[in-house]
Parts: structure tokens; C-alpha cells; sequence
């Protein structure tokens, strides 16, 4: 199987190349050149710098037919656009990574859609925001990036190109030892025990896309990606090593709104099962940062 992965050289994007090599795929790297990851197996790197975000034009000696495209960073619709755009006709099926920040309840918990609590756990057919671009306004603090990005935009882009068979993957916050690794997502919200918070270990993460993308069952399909089941705050800080609060604040949300989502589909429709073990990881990887 000859994969081509958009933006797979850092945290999650390194992992998903790993697991793909080890699977036996012939895998292609496409990205800017700046950024050298000792997790990176011996694979193919093509480097161009249109590879900077948003990636909205693709050099056409990338035109080679690929199986399956993994977009790690398709941020909104222009990039969606453009990718769905370029591989039609050229891929199998592009493997699109999203986040679970699409749902209605992301809405609900920052305050940004008023209205009743949604239900949970999520499922893919869970209701969607209704408004867009969630981080404008802090691009200060995450990056240019993130005026334009919206990841509901990119999905639509993506499903809307009739030549092109897709897959799009809805992630939880992911954590491990290159991201996240000091759990300020469980440890920043001790003051709202009874919150759940869908996580997943980078590991757990990348195999489910790895598998998605290989998985002939995964087209023209939603999958949510994360934990089996979501522990509160409380749950996960009785099991975690004890630390000194800081004085980080943590946002004004509404906390009634929880943010779990359910991952059966993937489970049960492509026999996705954990690499390791969530509590046991998440547990070494608050001893190893507190040691």
C-alpha cells in the first residue's frame, strides 16, 4: 500500500508514519523540511515549502496515484478544499483528521452557542456546531492558524469531491510524552471533579488512524477516536500522583456540559483495540514528569 502522510513529522503525524511502516505501507512524508523527528522510521520525505499551513496548493510532481492520503493538517475549508481537490482521481481515499471540537457541545461548554446541555457521550451522529471558527480571537496565543480554522469546513470540503472515497477521524485531546506530557488537561481542571473530558495516549491515537487508513471498512466513514470510556477529573486524580496546584486559572466553561465522546464504531466496525493501556500510560506519564 503506497500512503502519502500531509504534515507527519511531529507528535501525532510521527506516530501515524510508525504505525503505517510497521504495517508494511510504503509511506511518503509530505512537509516543510524544518522539522527533524528522531520517531520518524526510514521513509520517504518529500519537501517543498508549500507545505506551510494552510497547505492550499500541492507541487504537481506530487501527483503520483497514491492508496490512501493522510491529511494530518487540514485546518479549514480552503485546505480541504485543495486537497480534495488535487488527490480526486489521484487516491484511493483521503484519510482526513479532525477533532471532536466539531460537536455541538464544544459550543455549549465555551459558552459560544447558548442552550440546553447536549447529550453524551458523543456520537458521529452527535449534532454539530452551528458557529463557526471557534479559536478567532486567540490567535496571540495558538498561531495565525487559527483564524481560519475550522475544522467542520474542512470535513464538508473533503465529502463534497464525488471522485474521491474519504475517511474522517474526530480526535480526543491527545496526550504523551512529546505533547501534553505534564497532563495540564486533567491536573488544570481538579476543580471540577465530576467534568469528563474525552483523552487518548498519542500511541492509542496514531493506531486508530493507522488502522482507518488501511481498513477498506473506513470509507465514507465518521469514526470518533479516544478512550473506551471517559473517567470525571475526580476518577483520573485518584489514580494520578499528587501536585502542587498552580495558579493557572482554568476557562470559564460550563461545566455541565460534559465533552465525552463514545469510540464503539471504531471498535466494533474495525476491530480498533488499545496499543496500550490509557490509565497505566497516563499514570507513567505523570510519575515520569513529577519525578
Amino acid at each position: 500500500m503506497k500512503v502519502l502522510v500531509i504534515g507527519g513529522t511531529r507528535f501525532i503525524g510521527a506516530h501515524v508514519v510508525r504505525a503505517l511502516n510497521e504495517a508494511g505501507a510504503e509511506v511518503t512524508v509530505f512537509h516543510r523540511g524544518k522539522t527533524a523527528n528522531p520517531l520518524l522510521p526510514n521513509v520517504t520525505h518529500f519537501t517543498d515549502p508549500l507545505a506551510e499551513y494552510p497547505i492550499t496548493k500541492f507541487p504537481a510532481s506530487l501527483q503520483t496515484d497514491w492508496d490512501v492520503v493522510v491529511h494530518m493538517v487540514a485546518m479549514g475549508e480552503a485546505d480541504g478544499r485543495a486537497a480534495a481537490t488535487h488527490f480526486a482521481g489521484r487516491a484511493g481515499r483521503l484519510v482526513m483528521v479532525s477533532s471532536a471540537d466539531v460537536y455541538l457541545a464544544y459550543g455549549r461548554l465555551t459558552k459560544r452557542e447558548p442552550g440546553p446541555v447536549e447529550p453524551t457521550p458523543l456520537t458521529e451522529a452527535s449534532a454539530l456546531r452551528k458557529i463557526m471558527f471557534p479559536y478567532r480571537g486567540y490567535e496571540e496565543m495558538l498561531g495565525a492558524w487559527a483564524h481560519n480554522y475550522e475544522k467542520i469546513l474542512a470535513e464538508q470540503a473533503i465529502r463534497a469531491v464525488t471522485d474521491l472515497d474519504w475517511t474522517i477521524l474526530r480526535l480526543p485531546k491527545v496526550y504523551g510524552p512529546e505533547d501534553n506530557s505534564d497532563l495540564s488537561t486533567v491536573y488544570g481542571f481538579r476543580a471540577n471533579p465530576e467534568w469528563r473530558w474525552t483523552h487518548g495516549h498519542v500511541g492509542n491515537v496514531a493506531a486508530a488512524i493507522a488502522l482507518a487508513a488501511r481498513h477498506p471498512g473506513a470509507r465514507c466513514s465518521i469514526f470518533n477516536v479516544g478512550e473506551a470510556n471517559t473517567p470525571t477529573m475526580g476518577e483520573r486524580l485518584s489514580w494520578l500522583p499528587k501536585r502542587q496546584p498552580d495558579e493557572a486559572i482554568p476557562p470559564l466553561f460550563e461545566y455541565q456540559q460534559q465533552y465525552a465522546v463514545k469510540t464503539s464504531k471504531i471498535r466494533e466496525e474495525l476491530g480498533y483495540a488499545d496499543v496500550v493501556d490509557e490509565k497505566l500510560s497516563m499514570i507513567q506519564l505523570a510519575s515520569s514528569v513529577a519525578g
